[in-house]
This record gives C-alpha cells, structure tokens and sequence, in this order.
C-alpha cells in the first residue's frame, strides 16, 4: 500500500527552480542540499515536490533530459491570485486562465526547465458536463 507519493523535477538549475516554486506557489524548502531540494506547502506538509539536478548521479542517464509530454498541476484556492503572480514575475503564459467545463479555472505556464505547469481552483462545472457525466441516478 502507497504510504506517500512525492513528485520529483530534474532540472537545470536547482536555485532558479527552487525560486519559481517558491515565489509562484509559495512552497517552502523543508531539506536542502547541493544535490535535492525538498519544498512543501506550508498549509499541508504532506504535499511534497523534490528537485533534483539533471545530471547529478543519483539520475539514470536515460532521464537526465528535459522533460517533453509531461506536466505538473497544483490546485489552489484562487487561481486568478496565482496567475496575477505569474504575469508580475514575467512568466510565459502558455493559457491565460479559463474556466474548463469539467470544473475547474486553470491556466498554464511553464518552469524554468520548460516543463508544463497546470494551476487550477475550482468553478461550476458546464451544464452538459453535469449531464453527462455526474447526473448518476440509481
């Protein structure tokens, strides 16, 4: 049985992704040293994400590259807040924010290692979602 799932990035530069996390999400480093740096939420310490240098040997080489159909989303209270620092830090803004008829307002942006970065909060679902696809009557 899984006890804990942390997600791992391996980047470029350890300080300048330890800096985007930081600043975008407000994620806080718990362990760092010159070869991993874990952050977690500081209103939920079981929320983890682990950097790690691409080329450190603790990589399979096979890994080392950057990453290519792959994202990382995190949900927040207020997606709106987190894009609004997103423009103020100068981000690329792959998807301005959205309400998506699944039921969540999210937009995209990417981290300094070019990986795709998912923020989302909650909306209303579209109708025609809710029809069909949460309308379960028994």
């Amino acid at each position: 049985m899984v006890t804990e799932m942390i997600a791992a990035i391996y980047v470029d530069d350890l300080t300048a992704s330890r800096n985007f996390y930081r600043e975008l999400l407000g994620l806080q480093p718990i362990f760092e040293a010159e070869w991993i740096c874990q952050l977690s939420s500081p209103s939920n310490e079981s929320l983890k994400l682990i950097l790690q240098p691409r080329e450190h040997e603790l990589i399979p080489k096979a890994f080392q590259e950057r990453p290519k159909g792959t994202s990382i989303a995190f949900i927040v209270p207020d997606s709106d807040e987190i894009y609004q620092r997103a423009v103020a830090m100068g981000l690329e803004i792959i998807q301005e924010p959205r309400n998506e008829e699944y039921g969540r307002r999210r937009f995209l942006t990417v981290d300094p290692d070019r990986l795709l970065v998912d923020v989302s909060s909650d909306c209303e679902p579209s109708p025609d979602f809710v029809a069909k696809y949460m309308n379960f009557e028994e």
